[in-house]
């Protein structure tokens, strides 16, 4: 699988299985709510890269990646949980860590795909 060999992927979906682990401790009646929409968004952020890294030419990919950026965008909020009293200090932390790496690896890889072809990953 071509999507894999990119760091990017790689903390991504380190990235989803934290945002995973960490919504099992949320209250049950975020369940529809706060749980449910934080791993929407940390599956989006991967699984966006995913589905562009299977298109053909460097546009669409990056058109996907965009995508990407603000899925990951969305799970920055979703994480008022810290303000509902719902994350430990250690879990804000990891999962801000890796979203910030993530998002960082994202960007690079957009920027490698610009310096050729001029892809555009906004």
């Amino acid at each position: 699988m071509p999507y894999q060999r990119f760091e990017a992927w790689q903390l991504r979906h380190r990235l989803v299985l934290v945002t995973y682990r960490i919504t099992l401790q949320f209250p049950p009646e975020e369940l529809y709510g706060l749980t449910a929409q934080s791993r929407r968004a940390a599956f989006s952020a991967a699984a966006d890269l995913v589905e562009g890294s299977a298109k053909r030419g460097s546009r669409a990919f990056a058109r996907f990646l965009g995508i990407s950026i603000g899925s990951l965008a969305g799970l920055s909020y979703t994480l008022l949980t810290r303000e509902r009293g719902y994350l430990t200090p250690y879990d804000e932390g990891d999962i801000e860590r890796l979203r910030e790496q993530s998002g960082k690896a994202v960007w690079g890889l957009c920027e490698s795909l610009r310096r050729p072809r001029r892809a555009d990953c906004r």
